[in-house]
C-alpha cells in the first residue's frame, strides 16, 4: 500500500489535519499539530513525506515509524515527533480501513467497553467556575479539569493563594465529592511556590495535579512527591519513551500523559503506556485539541490495560467559534453517555471526517500562537 496523494490543512483553532490517499483510493486522517507552530509543522511533515514516506509501503507502520525516526541523525524533540505523531495516525487509519476493523482490534482488541472522558472549566481567572462546574456535570461529566490559576507570580501573597484555594473550593462545594476535579498547575508555578500549593489543595481530594512542575526539575519533583498522597501528572511535553523512562524510574510520575499528536502518535504512545504499567504508572492521553487526535486516544485508551481517563478539548476556551465535532459529520462518536464514551465501531480511528468543512475553514484559518504574560515589573511569566 502506498501514499498517491497528501495535503495539509491548518483550520481553526490551532489545529493541522493530514490527509493521505492511496493508489486504491482509501483515505487516512491524522493530526500533526504543534500549537502555535503551524508553519513550521507543515514544512516537517512535507519533508517526512516527500523523502520517506511516499517512497514506502505504509501497511508497514512499524518500518515507517523506524525510518521516521532513526532514519535522521538527530532523532526526538517536539517538531520531529509531532510530524511523525501525525503520519502515523494516518497510517493507522488507513490500515483499520483497509481490513474493515477500528484500531483498537489491531492493538489487540479493547479491554473496555467505554471511555472515560473529561471537560476543561477553565479556571485562569475567578469568574464563574463554579457555575461552569455544575453546567457540566448536568450535562453529564463525571470529572473535570481547571487551572490553578492565571498568572502567577513566583511567590505570591498569601492573599492571592488564598483566592485560589477558595476558588478551588467552591468548585469542589458546587459539584461535590462524587465528581473528579484535577488541577492543572500547567508549569506556572514556580518550584518555590509548588509546596505551598499543593500542601494547600490536597484536603480538596483533586483527581491529580497535572505538571505541578516543569519536568525538568526531577529533584524538586522529588521533593514535591514526597510532600502529598495527591497523583501527579505530566508528560505533555515529553515526546518518546525515552523522554518517560527518568521520571517514572524516579518514582515522580503517577500519571503518564503523552499527547498522540506529540509523542510519536498511536504508535510511540502505545509503547509509552506499557512502559508506564511496568512501574505502576496509569495513563491519561493529553488532548486539547482536535476531532483526528481525540479519536487516536479514544482507540489506544481502548486497548491500554492502565488507561485512567481520558482529557476532551469539547468546549474548551481554545476553540472560539468552533467546535472539534464540526470537522466531522458523525459527531455523535464523541456523544456522552454518563461520563463516558462508547468505544466507536467503525473502520481506522472510527470517525469521518467532513471534507468540505475541512477545505472551508483551512482556506480562513487564523495563526494562533501562546500568549506572552508578564509580570508587574515587565519580566516574563510562564503561561
Amino acid at each position: 500500500m502506498r501514499i498517491r496523494k497528501y495535503e495539509l490543512f491548518p483550520v481553526p483553532p490551532r489545529w493541522l489535519f493530514l490527509r493521505v490517499e492511496t493508489q486504491e483510493g482509501l483515505v487516512g486522517w491524522g493530526e500533526p499539530v504543534l500549537e502555535g507552530r503551524v508553519e513550521t509543522m507543515v514544512a516537517a511533515v512535507r519533508e517526512l513525506m516527500e523523502k520517506y514516506v511516499l517512497k514506502l509501503d505504509v501497511s508497514r507502520i512499524e518500518d515507517v515509524w523506524q525510518v521516521l525516526y532513526r532514519g535522521g541523525f538527530y532523532r526526538g524533540g517536539a517538531i520531529s515527533m509531532s510530524a511523525l505523531a501525525g503520519i502515523d495516525q494516518a497510517l493507522w487509519d488507513l490500515k483499520g480501513k483497509a481490513l474493515g476493523v477500528p484500531v483498537y482490534e489491531l492493538l489487540g482488541g479493547p479491554c473496555r467497553e467505554r471511555v472515560r472522558v473529561y471537560r476543561w472549566i477553565g479556571g485562569d481567572e475567578p469568574g464563574e467556575v463554579a457555575e461552569e462546574a455544575e453546567a457540566q456535570v448536568r450535562r453529564g461529566f463525571t470529572a473535570l479539569k481547571m487551572n490553578v490559576a492565571g498568572k502567577l507570580e513566583l511567590l505570591p501573597k498569601a492573599s492571592r493563594i488564598q483566592v485560589i484555594v477558595s476558588r478551588i473550593a467552591e468548585v469542589r462545594e458546587a459539584v461535590g465529592d462524587d465528581v473528579d476535579i484535577a488541577i492543572d498547575f500547567h508549569g506556572r508555578v514556580s518550584a518555590a511556590l509548588a509546596p505551598r500549593l499543593v500542601r494547600a489543595l490536597e484536603p480538596l481530594s483533586p483527581l491529580f495535579y497535572e505538571e505541578p512542575l516543569l519536568p525538568p526539575l526531577v529533584p524538586r519533583l522529588e521533593r514535591l512527591k514526597a510532600l502529598t498522597t495527591v497523583p501527579l501528572a505530566f508528560g505533555e511535553r515529553l515526546y518518546s519513551r525515552w523522554d518517560f523512562r527518568p521520571f517514572l524510574e524516579a518514582g515522580v510520575l503517577d500519571v503518564a500523559q503523552p499527547d498522540l499528536s506529540h509523542a510519536g502518535g498511536i504508535s510511540e504512545c502505545r509503547r509509552i503506556a506499557t512502559l508506564a504499567e511496568t512501574y505502576g504508572a496509569v495513563v491519561a492521553f493529553h488532548c486539547p485539541l482536535g476531532p483526528i487526535a481525540l479519536a487516536a486516544c479514544i482507540q489506544v485508551a481502548a486497548a491500554v490495560p492502565n488507561f485512567l481517563i481520558q482529557e476532551t478539548s469539547l468546549g474548551i476556551h481554545y476553540n472560539e467559534g468552533v467546535e472539534l465535532t464540526d470537522y466531522l459529520t458523525n459527531p455523535e462518536v464523541f456523544a456522552l453517555h454518563e461520563g463516558f464514551v462508547l468505544l466507536p465501531e467503525g473502520p481506522g480511528l472510527g470517525i469521518n471526517v467532513d471534507e468540505r468543512a475541512v477545505r472551508s475553514a483551512s482556506s480562513t484559518s487564523l495563526d494562533w500562537k501562546n500568549p506572552i504574560w508578564r509580570d508587574r515589573d515587565g519580566s516574563l511569566l510562564e503561561w
